[in-house]
């Protein structure tokens, strides 16, 4: 994936960053190290810009959020708690246990967007329950552009500055992001034996 991805970018410049950064965020598996680092070090081989690449995946990273938060105004809570009437007794979730967290999220939603986008895997899902829970469009726009223009500076300049060694960025970024997977896993097995045990 990575040569395909390496190609891309190399024949497409500015809209390739920007329509594989897209792709990224809608379907997390591709993984934006390769594309933000490489294309910091495109900067050094090409007449493509740090600021330009930076714009280029920024706007791409926006694009794809979007498309995840429209996604989510889809599943808002009313469509949860019709879910939750007819699975709710396997699932073993009520009613106010969606509107908790709805009114957590409406609480915190800002910040949480803010702070994921820099959480593997969790930095473009995140776009769904800011969705689901109706975040004011433009708070959510201002924190994910923000959040975002953060992690694609870091990198891009960080890809720029090792130049041909700009893949020891992607190996370090591995390890970060096996250690974050697996930091989650355990955080979702401790809440689901939590909220069994609340349950009895």
């Amino acid at each position: 994936m990575e040569n395909w991805l390496m190609d891309i970018m190399s024949e497409y410049g500015y809209i390739g960053i920007l329509l594989l950064i897209a792709l990224e965020n809608i379907f997390p598996p591709i993984p934006s190290e390769v594309i933000l680092t490489f294309g910091g070090y495109l900067t050094t081989q090409t007449d493509l810009t740090i600021v330009g690449v930076v714009i280029a995946s920024t706007i791409g990273s926006i694009i794809g959020a979007v498309v995840l938060y429209v996604l989510g105004l889809q599943l808002d809570v009313e469509r949860l708690e019709k879910i939750v009437d007819k699975w709710g007794r396997i699932l073993r979730v009520t009613k106010e246990d969606i509107h908790k967290a709805d009114a957590w999220f409406d609480k915190y939603g800002p910040w949480t967007v803010f702070f994921c986008r820099f959480i593997p895997l969790i930095r473009s899902l995140i776009s769904i329950p800011a969705g689901m829970s109706h975040m004011n469009f433009w708070v959510f726009l201002l924190f994910t552009s923000v959040g975002t223009m953060i992690w694609n500076i870091v990198l891009v300049c960080l890809g720029a500055k090792l130049g041909e060694s700009w893949d020891i960025i992607v190996e370090k970024m591995d390890v970060y992001s096996n250690v974050v997977y697996a930091l989650i896993v355990i955080a979702f097995i401790a809440v689901v034996v939590w909220f069994i045990k609340r349950k009895r």
